[in-house]
């Protein structure tokens, strides 16, 4: 295998710059015209970079052997050499205008955000993504979705391991579409290697980037910032889609907002609760409290046989909505509906051995209105 790639990389110096694309510590050479440009920027630098380690080292290398002292070779004695000097400056300089030209253009060509045909907000919380499209009404969490037994290597692992989400973010093809990138509690990082968008998300500020995508396809990254425990937890998947395609989603996600309305309005039985709660637990509060409700501790409280588990409910439900001020314990109002809040708060106060009764939608719906 060694020596494969040991063959791939000489091959490639003559050859063509894909191939380095191909080889994996290379970079991904991407799905848009900007990561084009942005690859190809790469390889000339790289390539300049060779050569002037080729020349550097070769005249380093020529001197050493044929101007060594069994030789009978002699210093010379000299300072000051005009040409020279003028070498040394000139030749650097000339490298460093020629590599500057085409990294400002591609620079230049980044960061033109203007003429947008979609607008979307990227927030980062721990560890998730929020997408809100600005030109729809249309609002929703990225979620990891890689089974918790293959993390906790109870079961094989997938081929897409870390990087797959409940619901990926769409976006069709062809359109320009801008990011507007920014973070509700600390410091993440947006990036999606095939569609060279890698930006900050930084509470308190938004910053911006930019993507067209030419063919449909599945594209994805991951934060990239150190972001906290479960960092490697928070993966990006861009869904692009054909127009056709991307209009039939849209109306797909306001059909399940209508009904996500109307289940909030209608009547629960307790076990229906349980087991929608069983699994928004899994996907919004294991993490952290665990599989068995006992928490981390010195860092996540249990769940379990607790004064808050069998107290009052709606204080319960009061923190799982406004989280708990002072603590990792994350305010879930915006990120989950009544239905998942009314649900995964029954689904606490009645399993591992709890019996704390049942919290509905409208409860909820009061609770956010006080």
């Amino acid at each position: 295998m060694r020596c494969n790639r040991l063959a791939l990389l000489l091959s490639g110096f003559v050859i063509s710059p894909a191939v380095f694309a191909e080889w994996e510590v290379n970079l991904v050479r991407g799905v848009t015209e900007i990561s084009h440009a942005i690859f190809d920027l790469h390889m000339i630098i790289f390539y300049v970079c060779v050569a002037i380690a080729v020349v550097v080292f070769g005249v380093m290398l020529w001197s050493i052997i044929y101007h060594r002292k069994s030789r009978g070779a002699k210093a010379q004695h000299f300072h000051e050499h005009l040409w020279v000097e003028v070498l040394w400056t000139i030749v650097p300089f000339g490298i460093l205008v020629a590599m500057a030209v085409p990294a400002s253009q591609t620079l230049i060509q980044m960061y033109d955000k203007s003429e947008a045909d979609i607008n979307i907000q990227v927030t980062g919380y721990q560890w998730k993504w929020r997408y809100q499209y600005l030109d729809q009404d249309i609002d929703f969490f990225s979620n990891l979705s890689t089974p918790q037994d293959q993390i906790n290597n109870k079961a094989t692992k997938g081929e897409n391991y870390l990087l797959e989400v409940d619901q990926p973010l769409v976006i069709p093809v062809g359109k320009k579409v801008r990011f507007l990138i920014t973070a509700n509690d600390v410091i993440h990082s947006w990036w999606v290697p095939a569609l060279a968008v890698k930006q900050d998300a930084i509470p308190g500020f938004i910053n911006e980037a930019w993507t067209v995508i030419d063919e449909p396809g599945i594209y994805r990254g991951q934060c990239a910032e150190l972001c906290g425990r479960d960092h490697g937890f928070m993966p990006i998947v861009v869904d692009a889609r054909s127009e056709a395609d991307y209009q039939q989603w849209l109306a797909s996600q306001n059909q399940a907002q209508e009904a996500e309305q109307a289940a909030a309005d209608q009547t629960w039985t307790m076990e229906e609760l349980i087991t929608k709660g069983e699994a928004v637990y899994q996907t919004s509060c294991m993490a952290c409290h665990q599989a068995n409700g006992q928490g981390i501790p010195g860092a996540f409280p249990g769940l379990v046989n607790t004064p808050l588990m069998s107290g009052d409910g709606l204080e319960h439900a009061r923190i799982v909505v406004h989280g708990r001020a002072g603590t990792a314990m994350q305010a879930f109002g915006e990120q989950l509906s009544d239905v998942d809040l009314a649900a995964v708060i029954t689904y606490e106060r009645n399993a591992w051995g709890n019996a704390g009764g049942m919290i509905t939608p409208q409860q909820i719906k009061q609770l956010k209105e006080e």
